[in-house]
């Protein structure tokens, strides 16, 4: 049974977004220096995963089964959510404008929405208006107006963005037998970097190294500084609670909240790379976060009924087997609910 620490939960997908948001201000000056994106990220995941090896290995004693029951979850998120997600990113990005690519990759969101209506679960009106509000928030933060190009070949690779970032949220979602969640973002990430680190010496991904030395915020630094600051805030971190987030909110809430990496993008653009955010990603930035509290306001709003009904099946009034069927949740709470509208 999921946890009800809604404000706890929101806290920490803010977090996570907050720290996901750094990466593309501190991988930035390694790009101008000759880093090739490829190289970047290996080295970002590797240092994750060898970071978060030994927590990983504490949070598993006595929990082994718990890994071995997760196996293939840990492999698909290690594959799909990470090294997927993103080497279709950066694949997108050689052939997009960053806007464009981004804009792609964050219509997981959508795609979740769209994943749960196929399972039966019709979107309510709310979570509708937060998906426009979402979407047309996006476009303005992005700003994917200014000369933004457009090619096939990467649409496609930012769709297959967007589906590794779906995988990010459902896989997260659906661990077994309490498995913590820095031991899923630990084996994540250990088996992302050893299909990255595959992937580069075959030559499919580009591992070029550039500079010794970087400009970082006007300043030269050596280029670990910024690495470990994209493996340790950005990576480690990042990842771990935005796994506890999504086990707290679910995939749905979770996913709407990690829009605002985006706008956490764009603040820290600003402080280290002096990239000011103009009036229009302001607005922008507004409408992703209505978006946000229309979804969690629809969460809500379904929670309600449910507790009322698991409250009165204490009682005995309302059969343990009907607490997931709307008509009867609805009648329990003293709320009319028809069967077919979608709660």
């Amino acid at each position: 049974m999921r946890e009800r620490r809604p404000l706890f939960g929101l806290g920490v997908a803010l977090a996570s977004a907050a720290a996901f948001g750094t990466s593309g201000a501190f991988a930035k000056p390694l790009l101008i220096g000759g880093w090739s994106p490829g190289a970047v990220v290996t080295l970002r995941i590797g240092v994750a995963a060898l970071v978060l090896f030994v927590p990983t290995v504490l949070a598993l004693r006595g929990r082994w089964g718990a890994l071995r029951s997760n196996l293939v979850v840990i492999v698909g998120y290690g594959l799909l959510a990470v090294a997927g997600c993103q080497f279709a990113y950066f694949n997108a990005v050689t052939h997009l404008s960053v806007g464009v690519a981004l804009l792609l990759e964050y219509l997981a969101p959508v795609l979740i929405v769209g994943w749960f209506w196929l399972r039966g679960q019709r979107p309510r009106r709310l979570t509708i208006i937060g998906v426009v509000l979402s979407l047309v928030g996006l476009l303005l933060v992005l700003d994917v107006t200014g000369g933004a190009k457009v090619s096939l070949i990467g649409v496609l690779w930012g769709l297959a963005a967007a589906v590794g970032l779906v995988m990010y949220f459902l896989l997260a979602d659906n661990v077994r037998d309490g498995l913590p969640p820095i031991a899923l973002a630990g084996g994540g990430l250990a088996v992302a970097t050893g299909s990255l680190g595959i992937a580069g010496f075959t030559g499919l991904i580009d591992m070029t190294r550039g500079a010794a030395q970087v400009d970082l915020a006007g300043r030269p630094v050596a280029w670990w500084v910024p690495i470990l600051m994209i493996s340790l805030v950005a990576a480690a971190f990042a990842y771990v609670a935005g796994i506890e987030a999504v086990h707290i909110l679910g995939s749905k809430v979770a996913s709407f909240v990690a829009l605002t990496e985006v706008l956490f993008a764009v603040l820290f653009a600003w402080i280290v790379l002096a990239e000011l955010p103009t009036m229009i990603q302001l607005a922008g930035g507004v409408l992703v976060v209505g978006g946000v509290v229309a979804v969690r306001a629809d969460e809500l709003r379904l929670g309600a009924p449910r507790r009322h009904a698991q409250q009165h099946l204490a009682t005995g009034q309302v059969p343990p087997a009907a607490v997931d069927r709307p008509e009867v949740v609805g009648r329990a709470a003293g709320v009319t609910v028809p069967a077919s509208s979608g709660l």
